[in-house]
């Protein structure tokens, strides 16, 4: 299946995975086809007007909607660098 893959900054790119692929299997793609690190990808389904958290790598894609044609949404955790938020009262 071929799904449509939207970074939230607005950038699209499409992904060929197969129809019995899992979460992670579609991780895998990203990550070869974007040089985008897997382990840092949050993917996000919306169906029929519901939004899917994929959270679980070894579930296949169908059990969230994903089919040919889906758009997933692509965001990323962040890093884990030991620094801390901005307080916003400084502003």
């Amino acid at each position: 299946m071929r799904v449509v893959v939207e970074i939230m900054t607005g950038t699209l790119f499409y992904i060929e995975v197969a129809d019995d692929a899992m979460v992670a299997d579609l991780k895998k793609e990203i990550e070869a086809q974007e040089k985008l690190p897997r382990d840092r990808l949050i993917l996000i389904v919306y169906d029929d007007d519901h939004s899917r958290l994929m959270s679980e790598s070894e579930l296949p894609l169908v059990d969230y909607g994903v089919r040919d044609g889906s758009h997933i949404y692509l965001v990323f955790e962040p890093l884990d660098d030991g620094s801390t938020p901005l307080d916003s009262s400084l502003f």
